[in-house]
């Protein structure tokens, strides 16, 4: 399928170090750009692949956000490579469509055809209702999936509400035929959600995690992302002091660098195929912190990415050890797998064979070494449970 249709070219000139090849290596030395005179990049050998979108139309209270793919890459490609060889291209910025409607299904086609030629899109918004866009692209592939948001609220609206960047998530939910496994929501700020909200998540089974409590271990964030397909970043889950440039900016949330070491542990996942940053707003700043921000969260997803170890089980089961444990009065032994790689761990769900076909991405969760001295003080873990009531 032809995808060059859906795109606008970039201006070389408006980016530093795009096509140069003299002096320090940097990433706009390398990624390959959609211009006029260049056309379309060939992405057939290919990793990543940038894609901006400027739509936000459906921005609550922060239009501006559209300006933030340009504003981004312009730190992007400042920064230098990594000690790994990148094969990176920037496929443009998505035409914005008659409707809204048009871009989702622009931006689902095109990630959807990225998903199947193994290349990673990253998305640059945009507001957020972009991750509706995102999910079609796997409904697309008839691939069931698990998506990990960062942000400070649920995005749930009301079941009524026309699709927004507020109300996404029940877009998601409600749409038949469903697709969405588990919605893990990381960095949640209490007195932003309603308790009915809470409520809801809890009945359908969803992972949340408020902010104090994911900062005060920052790894235990990492098997929550691992078990991810794709990851959405409101940036204003991010403090106003570290990303002042979005409308809905807040004195608490997460730290510059916690944010980067989020999304490192999401480029270093086996699992996660696409990944989008939302919500940043060029025009709530003068010097273009939060888009720098980004910039270097992006270079630390490429970093992960680069760096993946490539031990999700079961490629070789002569990489992992295994440990079984046994519950008092539960009936099933919990099964528990190690990397010699990496140190990390999953927890398996016993599953008729007929059933790990469906659900063979979801029936190993990633957990921790915690989950696994969880088991063995003769407990169910969480996450393990959790999965479990899901499936059964």
């Amino acid at each position: 399928m032809d995808i060059s249709s859906f795109f606008e070219p970039l201006d070389r000139i408006e980016f530093p170090y795009s096509g140069e090849t003299t002096g320090h290596l940097r990433l706009g030395n390398i990624i390959s750009l959609h211009t006029e005179s260049d056309g379309f990049p060939d992405y057939a050998d290919a990793d990543i692949a940038l894609i901006g979108v400027t739509d936000d139309r459906k921005s609550i209270g922060n239009e501006g956000c559209g300006l933030a793919p340009d504003a981004v890459r312009k730190f992007l490609f400042q920064l230098n490579v990594g000690p790994y060889p990148i094969k990176m291209i920037d496929l443009g910025n998505i035409k914005t469509g008659f409707s809204v409607s048009d871009t989702y299904f622009a931006l689902s086609t095109v990630v959807a055809d990225m998903i199947n030629n193994n290349i990673l899109p990253v998305i640059l918004g945009g507001s957020q209702d972009l991750t509706f866009a995102n999910y079609q692209a796997y409904q697309n592939l008839g691939q069931i999936i698990n998506i990990v948001a960062v942000d400070p609220m649920f995005d749930l609206g009301k079941s009524e509400e026309e699709i927004n960047a507020r109300s996404y998530l029940s877009s998601i939910i409600l749409h038949q035929p469903n697709y969405l496994f588990n919605y893990a929501n990381i960095g949640y700020q209490t007195y932003f959600i309603d308790q009915d909200a809470l409520r809801l998540m809890k009945n359908l089974f969803f992972d949340t995690y408020r902010l104090g409590i994911v900062r005060e271990t920052l790894e235990d964030v990492e098997p929550i992302v691992r078990n991810a397909d794709m990851l959405t970043f409101d940036i204003s889950a991010v403090r106003c002091s570290d990303a002042p440039g979005n409308a809905n900016a807040t004195p608490n949330g997460f730290y510059g660098e916690e944010a980067c070491q989020i999304v490192r542990y999401a480029g270093l996942s086996d699992k996660l195929t696409s990944i989008g940053f939302y919500e940043v707003n060029p025009r709530y700043e003068q010097t273009g912190q939060t888009a720098h921000l980004v910039a270097q969260m992006i270079w630390y997803f490429i970093d992960g990415f680069y760096n993946r170890a490539h031990d999700f089980p079961f490629r070789n089961e002569d990489d992992y050890l295994k440990y079984r444990v046994s519950i008092r009065d539960h009936k099933d032994e919990i099964v528990f797998y190690k990397s010699k790689k990496t140190d990390r761990w999953w927890m398996e769900i016993p599953l008729p064979a007929e059933q790990r076909i469906r659900y063979e991405r979801h029936y190993l969760v990633p957990c921790s070494y915690k989950d696994y001295q969880i088991a063995c003080a003769n407990d169910i873990p969480d996450r393990w449970w959790m999965v479990y009531q899901k499936l059964m």
